[in-house]
């Protein structure tokens, strides 16, 4: 079964990625199974693979109730 991105990803999301805080605060662009397309602040648009990296969720997570 293919690896797929964490189901409250979407389009419009503001994340930060865990490894790369240098790169700012980025906007989830698209989502196509574990591939995650971001466009961050100070590193443009990047393919992040959600198999691998945990984005970080800005804002109210989805996931927490």
């Amino acid at each position: 079964m293919p690896h797929r991105a964490d189901p409250f990803l979407e389009p419009g999301a503001m994340v930060r990625h865990p490894g790369a805080a240098d790169w700012g605060l980025g906007q989830v662009q698209s989502v196509a199974g574990a591939r995650v397309t971001v466009n961050f602040e100070h590193a443009g648009k990047q393919v992040i693979d959600c198999a691998v990296v945990r984005l970080i969720y800005v804002g109210d997570d989805p996931r927490v109730l």
